[in-house]
């Protein structure tokens, strides 16, 4: 199995990208919205086996004070194969430069971000407009 990380976006790799999405239940990702996150990322890492992207992440950062990891997605037919400890040792080595990289789990994955020094905030805070969402991250 032939494991690469690539850290360049390719709107040709849009099919591929929201295959991923789909394959964990994540449907409003669209060949639109991924371009456009995307394109909006400055820290980015697809990883791919035999050249199929099977895995993604994404970071926004200022490069100096804070940054924020966003979609550490893993096709579900490659999940439990060390994917996304790659993507997360990748974007945390990209980050290094940063003083603070914050990150919201999906609900269940905590442990998981937990084994990479992350913590959880005494003073996060955070506002949803989708009531579902908001019923779901906030206290």
């Amino acid at each position: 199995m032939d494991v690469k990380i690539h850290s360049h976006f390719d709107s040709a790799n849009l099919d591929e990208m929201r295959e991923v999405y789909a394959s964990v239940g994540w449907m409003k990702h669209t060949n639109e919205v991924i371009r456009q996150v995307f394109e909006a990322s400055n820290v980015i890492a697809l990883v791919t086996v035999d050249g199929r992207i099977v895995g993604i992440g994404r970071a926004m950062t200022d490069g100096i004070f804070n940054a924020a990891i966003y979609d550490i997605v893993v096709h579900r037919e490659f999940q439990r194969q060390g994917i996304a400890k790659k993507i997360m040792e990748f974007l945390l080595d990209s980050l290094s430069n940063v003083s603070c990289v914050h990150l919201i789990s999906t609900t269940g994955n905590e442990e998981f971000y937990q084994k990479f020094g992350l913590k959880m905030l005494k003073t996060g805070m955070a506002k949803y407009l989708n009531p579902k969402l908001s019923n779901e991250y906030l206290k």
